[in-house]
């Protein structure tokens, strides 16, 4: 799966989720996303980094394996935005691409 696709779902799953006390994370753990739990972990971390989520604990034992704790994980505002901006980048790309192919020449 494509690196921002997960992204996205990740953050998607967790904006639905907002109403619940906890976040579903069978919908989007490495399992569900294809993705091996390394990669999972580091997109967990990545989106904690830059603010999309908070809640999320990520701790290295002393043998550097990562672990992850994700039962009070949620979206932030900053990841409702990310949210936003591509649901509208999306829909201008889908738009584009729909005229392009009824239109001869482009």
């Amino acid at each position: 799966m494509d690196n921002f696709k997960a992204v996205y779902k990740i953050l998607s799953q967790l904006e639905k989720d907002m109403d619940k006390q906890k976040p579903d994370i069978d919908k989007i753990d490495h399992e569900a996303l294809c993705v091996s739990e390394i990669r999972w972990m580091r997109y967990i971390e990545m989106m904690a980094d830059v603010g999309y989520i908070k809640g999320a604990r990520i701790v290295r034992d002393v043998t550097g394996e990562m672990n992850c704790d994700c039962s009070e994980m949620k979206i932030t505002l900053k990841g409702l935005e990310y949210l936003q901006e591509n649901t509208i980048m999306r829909r201008i790309y889908n738009a584009a691409k729909g005229i392009k192919e009824i239109t001869p020449g482009l």
